[in-house]
């Protein structure tokens, strides 16, 4: 990989999706109206984004040896991504099944399957693409000991490591001061932090806690608001465009891969967090995960 180019470590998995007037309580069976399957999963949606939006990307994930690993890495080929990182795994592929009601409120269950056997091991197998990397983009839905692992190796080796730390999980304390990068959202952030997160003000409280933790900058995405930037000096807040949501699935995954595709290309983070704003206004208006996220040319700033 050039020094230039974005590496994302993460999960892939098939994304079966209903649209529904409204989500089911416990016990509830809803009849639901269209049905719709196609590419997700964390690290693939935001290597899928950075791919469409202009970077240089490598992917390294785990998949079954399966219909459903296959016509992932058929699909990321398709895409143009780098998918010689791609393993294959005994276990099955990871899918998950999200209900998104009228609202734009989605709820999701994901069976992990080869993605919780990305390991140790895997790690030291892409160490030559690691170190080399410009960017490492990592999220927390494969074994944490896999992205410490992957985040000291790439930090030491000089790379920006960026870490979308969704879905929240206990997190050993080292591992921020490996992250160059933090993008939260509020309710991660308030778990990181300990702290409560419901505005700007305590969104700015919170981020000075993880930077004492040993995290670098932040950018904490708030949905709807847009994205607050905590660089150590006055933080900075980009709103978001104002748009009507049909499904907000993957729209921070988009936002974290266009993220790095700006800074890949020199941008400073304010101007980075301007363009992963249009880039996720864009995905929330359609239906999907990776068929939701824009192109680079979709993009009017």
């Amino acid at each position: 990989m050039s020094n230039n180019g974005i590496l994302v470590i993460g999960s892939s998995n098939t994304d079966m999706t209903v649209k529904t007037k409204a989500l089911p309580r416990p016990g509830e069976t809803v009849l639901g109206g269209v049905f719709t399957m196609g590419a997700g999963g964390k690290g693939a949606n935001q290597a899928v984004a950075a791919q469409r939006l202009g970077g240089k990307v490598k992917f390294i994930c785990k998949v079954g040896k399966d219909i459903f690993g296959d016509n992932s890495i058929a699909q990321y080929k398709k895409e143009g991504l780098d998918t010689s990182g791609v393993i294959r795994s005994e276990l099955p592929s990871g899918v998950a099944l999200i209900s998104v009601d009228e609202h734009a409120e989605n709820c999701i269950v994901v069976a992990s399957g080869a993605n919780g056997d990305l390991t140790e091991a895997d790690i030291d197998a892409c160490a030559k693409d690691i170190k080399s990397c410009g960017i490492l983009l990592l999220q927390l839905e494969t074994p944490i000991p896999s992205v410490f692992k992957a985040a000291k190796m790439a930090h030491e080796a000089g790379a920006t490591v960026v870490l979308n730390p969704a879905p929240a999980c206990p997190l050993p304390e080292e591992l921020f001061k490996y992250i160059d990068l933090f993008i939260p959202n509020e309710t991660e952030l308030s778990t990181f932090s300990g702290l409560p997160v419901d505005d700007v003000a305590s969104a700015e409280k919170a981020a000075a806690a993880m930077q004492a933790k040993g995290v670098g900058k932040l950018i904490v995405t708030m949905g709807s608001k847009g994205a607050l930037i905590c660089e150590g000096g006055p933080s900075v807040f980009v709103p978001a465009h104002k748009v009507k949501a049909v499904d907000t699935t993957a729209a921070g995954d988009t936002f974290c891969g266009a993220l790095c595709v700006a800074v890949s290309e020199g941008k400073s983070l304010q101007e980075a967090a301007k363009f992963a704003c249009a880039a996720s206004a864009l995905t929330v208006q359609k239906i999907g995960a990776q068929n939701s996220i824009p192109f680079r040319k979709e993009i009017n700033l």
